[in-house]
């Protein structure tokens, strides 16, 4: 029901708003794929996952550390996102609603099945410039970066998996992906305070771990 880009078609009747023009719109441009794929177009659907595989991959990998299932997991939900589409009414941005999809999913499995959670040190923004020792150890190119690097990434890892889904998952869509709080609240159905907190504990913790690690 968007109205074509005709602007001109009733006199004075209201703001001229270039905002809501759909083809420079991307919300819009989304919206109309979903739409379509709310009306059994395929392609439509298919341009939708092709815009967000990766990064619901990603954010699945993070939290798996396992490529088969990060796979499996990608595809279960935007399997299931396809079979509620109609339920889809646009409160949110479609990229925020399959992201949520993706997230219960992966927190449903890893309730059965731990896994090791994998993260790069270059992804983490735990404020590393007030640890020199840590900098130093990222930043030199030297004979002890290298076999230091692969420790260090060891007990990140290991540092990761003692947090509880929600805050590894936390650490993971702000630090890897990106996301801003904002988003991240949408994600995971909270508020943005708790986004914060959330994110505040995960960093104090894996800051503590390799403090202990670095002294």
């Amino acid at each position: 029901m968007s109205e074509p880009a005709s602007g001109k078609a009733s006199g004075g009747s209201g703001p001229n708003e270039p905002s809501n023009e759909p083809s420079k719109n991307p919300r819009a441009e989304e919206m109309d794929l979903v739409n379509r794929a709310q009306r059994g177009d395929m392609a439509a659907y298919d341009d939708l996952v092709r815009r967000y595989q990766e990064r619901i991959y990603a954010t699945i990998y993070h939290m798996t550390s396992n490529h088969e299932d990060a796979n499996d997991l990608a595809q279960e939900a935007f399997i299931k996102a396809f079979q509620a589409l109609k339920s889809f009414k646009g409160g949110s941005s479609f990229y925020t609603w399959i992201y949520r999809i993706a997230v219960n999913k992966t927190i449903n499995f890893l309730k059965q099945r731990k896994n090791r959670a994998q993260i790069s040190l270059n992804d983490l923004d735990f404020n590393a410039e007030h640890d020199p020792d840590l900098v130093a150890l990222i930043s030199d190119k030297t004979p002890r970066r290298d076999a230091g690097l692969a420790e260090l990434q060891e007990k990140l890892n290991a540092a990761l998996q003692k947090l509880s889904d929600y805050h590894r998952l936390v650490v993971t869509l702000h630090d890897v992906q990106g996301l801003s709080h904002e988003e991240i609240a949408k994600v995971m159905d909270c508020n943005i305070g708790t986004v914060r907190s959330r994110l505040f504990y995960a960093r104090q913790q894996l800051q503590a771990y390799l403090s202990d690690y670095l002294k």
